[in-house]
C-alpha cells in the first residue's frame, strides 16, 4: 500500500504523553492496536514532517 492508496479501512488515532517520558502515538483499527512511542526529540521531527506534509497538501489541493 503507497501514501497514493485509498482504502476503506476506519482508525482511531490517539496521542499523549507516557508516565515514561516518552510521547506515546497509539492507534486502533478494529481488533488491531499499535502503540508507537518515540522520546520527544522524535516526536518533534514528526511534527515537524506532519507541518510540511499540511502545507503541501494546501498547495495542492
Amino acid at each position: 500500500m503507497g501514501i497514493n492508496s485509498e482504502k476503506d479501512i476506519e482508525a482511531n488515532l490517539q496521542i499523549g504523553p507516557t508516565t515514561e517520558g516518552m510521547v506515546r502515538l497509539f492507534v486502533e483499527a478494529g481488533e488491531m492496536e499499535i502503540p508507537m512511542d518515540f522520546d520527544p526529540e522524535e516526536a518533534e521531527e514528526i511534527a515537524e514532517e506532519l507541518r510540511a506534509a499540511a502545507a503541501q497538501a494546501r498547495k495542492l489541493g
